[in-house]
């Protein structure tokens, strides 16, 4: 017998802070569901708990957002850490070492970062562009095909 199609449930997107610390917590931005990973790199197509889709339909170029605030802060934070150790260890700073250390750290970063700035990416564009009811009944797909 085929399974029902559930009926659309009707979300409102949480207060930005609550869905900017689900983002960090690696769950869904708008009902805080686990689960919407499929490897360290790739989301699922929707959120197994609410069907929110995580591409809103501009083809691959949805993502460049996440990957530019990825490399900000994954270099800011490179660079921050670079700073420190200069700070601790001058005047005899082992400039080889910080060298060494801050080119690991610029390719280690990115890397490291990229689910938190997708998340992030998720939590921040429903912020600054609300999804549009018509665009709900488009986005959604069937159960079980997560």
């Amino acid at each position: 017998m085929p399974q029902p199609m559930r009926l659309p449930i009707e979300w409102s997107l949480p207060s930005p802070p609550k869905m900017i610390v689900r983002a960090v917590h690696l769950r869904c931005p708008r009902c805080g569901g686990s689960g919407i990973w499929r490897s360290w790199f790739k989301t699922k197509h929707a959120c197994p708990t609410c069907d929110l889709v995580f591409e809103r339909g501009e083809s691959e170029d949805y993502w460049l957002g996440a990957y530019m605030f990825n490399l900000v802060a994954a270099e800011l934070v490179s660079v921050g850490i670079a700073v420190i150790v200069i700070i601790v260890l001058w005047p005899n700073v082992p400039w080889n070492l910080v060298w060494g250390l801050s080119v690991i750290l610029a390719i280690l970063m990115p890397v490291l970062f990229l689910p938190f700035a997708r998340n992030l990416w998720l939590a921040f564009d429903p912020m600054f562009r609300p999804p549009h009811p018509d665009h709900a009944a488009q986005d959604r797909v069937p159960p079980g095909s997560h």
